[in-house]
């Protein structure tokens, strides 16, 4: 077992951790190879019922953690954070326990009285690890969708008879009868305006290693006959065909454009969103957010740009930048391999991408110096950092400063390294990334994280580190963010005297 160095203040709970660890590590020493296949199995078993036991403690303690909650006793701002970086786990796995501590966890009232879980049936049989992760899901899933108009006794009922044949059946069989009993309970079918409101959601997953992103969209009725309506034009053969030289967007497309599409009709609606979006974005109708219109911001270094054009075409001269255009020889058109760039929103796109972007419409294409990561200096007497000046702070820093934070530039604020109130400058390489629940950390008094730049001869010199309050770290140890720059921790080299930790460590 790893030694846990943060001892629990209360006797008798510090006494019962540590017996747990006690007792697994007895069982990961126990040798089974003298064992019949009947005790393996048993063996199996018993380990099983634990396995889906603990977790269930684990929930108690997220819904305490939830209902006690002060955004001032951990280094990081939110609950999703704090379970992230305490536990090391994905802001998504973090996230998702604490929904499913609101169903299946005790809580407290306003008069102090205890409430039993929303889900009880379900929540006893998985504290007492009979059931598991997936009986769980169909559980809560089965209770989601049925509509509003059926009445607490009803829903009641049919969660525990679910939790009770979850007892003794597997998940697959388990959901075979919890469609029989929506059927029973719904016989009609009926659901309302607010049932379908309650199940709308687009969910975007992670781009894979080709950069393509898998979604998964529930649709309500007004959004399928928006899509049906975009379809009918711009999906039909021929339409938008991004491998046409002239792709027909107004109009309609000729013989010789559709007998040239092969796109199968997925393609097509894909193709005929991406048109939709760029055109609302580069009509200048969505506004503006945090100072900037709404558009694409893209950062890339000079030599990735130039290095990118010299591969398409080896006698073209060096990358001019204009305004907020890059154009090449043949308008803009480069392969789409070579390095990555990232976006203000987190995404990555390949320099040919970036690039063509910014042949469609008023995007933003913020260069750095390779040689010493300086951007282009802005200065301003103005406490509110100018529109310029967040492109640069997209560029740099691409995303939140804050130790171990994943949000993007896009949802980020601009914060002084030297606050506004001791005389600090609205200066680009004075200005630092940081989200909202992070930036309220920050601060002049003992009790406040520090932001200071990473002096001259640092290994990352003009990057934003955060220095902690003694309460966090007593070291006062500098941490760097470079999860907005994952290759350096395959290329970073340790700091003498500053091991530059997570947020949550000390």
């Amino acid at each position: 077992m790893r030694a846990i160095p943060a001892l629990i203040t209360d006797p008798s709970v510090e006494a019962a951790a540590c017996a747990l660890e006690n007792a697994l590590a007895q069982v990961v020493k126990v040798r089974t190879d003298a064992l019949s296949n009947r005790d393996r199995l048993v063996l199996l078993q018993r380990l099983e019922v634990v396995a889906r036991a603990v977790p269930a403690v684990g929930l108690e303690l997220v819904a305490q953690l939830h209902e006690q909650w002060s955004s001032t006793e951990f280094a990081t701002g939110t609950l999703v954070d704090t379970l992230a970086d305490g536990l090391r786990i994905s802001p998504a796995e973090a996230r998702a326990r604490w929904r499913a501590a609101d169903d299946l966890a005790h809580h407290t009232g306003l008069t102090g009285e205890v409430i039993d879980p929303i889900l009880p049936a379900t929540a006893a049989a998985h504290a007492e690890g009979v059931i598991g992760p997936a009986h769980v899901k169909i559980v809560r899933d089965v209770m989601a969708h049925l509509p509003c108009v059926v009445d607490a006794e009803t829903r009641a009922r049919a969660e525990a008879e679910l939790a009770g044949h979850a007892r003794v059946l597997r998940p697959d069989q388990l959901r075979r009868v919890a469609d029989k009993l929506e059927a029973l309970v719904n016989p009609d079918g009926t659901f309302t305006d607010t049932d379908r409101a309650r199940r709308r959601s687009f969910t975007m997953g992670r781009q894979g290693r080709d950069l393509m992103s898998t979604c998964t969209m529930v649709a309500d009725p007004q959004l399928r006959a928006y899509l049906e309506a975009v379809f009918a034009k711009y999906a039909k053969p021929g339409a938008c065909n991004p491998d046409d030289d002239t792709p027909c967007v107004d109009g309609e497309p000729g013989t010789d454009a559709q007998r040239r599409d092969t796109r199968s009709a997925g393609q097509r609606h894909h193709d005929a969103l991406k048109v939709v979006l760029r055109d609302s974005i580069a009509s200048g109708r969505l506004g503006q957010h945090r100072g900037l219109p709404v558009t694409v911001i893209v950062s890339m270094t000079l030599r990735e740009l130039e290095d990118a054009v010299a591969e398409h075409d080896p006698t073209a001269p060096k990358v001019g930048v204009g305004g907020a255009r890059v154009v090449t020889g043949d308008g803009g058109r480069l392969p789409v391999s070579g390095p990555h760039v990232a976006t203000g929103g987190g995404a990555m796109l390949s320099v040919g991408d970036a690039v063509r972007l910014a042949s469609h419409a008023h995007h933003y294409l913020a260069l750095f110096d390779d040689a010493d990561g300086r951007p282009l200096y802005l200065g301003r007497s103005k406490r509110i950092a100018s529109a310029d000046q967040r492109i640069v702070l997209h560029a740099r820093d691409i995303g939140c400063t804050f130790p171990g934070c994943t949000k993007p530039g896009l949802l980020c604020q601009t914060h002084h390294r030297t606050e506004w109130a001791e005389g600090g400058r609205t200066d680009a390489d004075q200005l630092t990334f940081a989200c909202e629940p992070h930036h309220r950390l920050a601060g002049t008094t003992d009790a406040h994280w520090r932001a200071v730049a990473a002096p001259v001869g640092h290994h990352r010199p003009g990057r934003t580190r955060w220095i902690p309050p003694a309460h966090v770290d007593r070291c006062q140890r500098p941490r760097m963010n470079r999860y907005h720059h994952p290759g350096e921790y395959l290329t970073s080299t340790t700091e003498s005297g500053c091991d530059e930790p997570g947020a949550l460590s000390g």
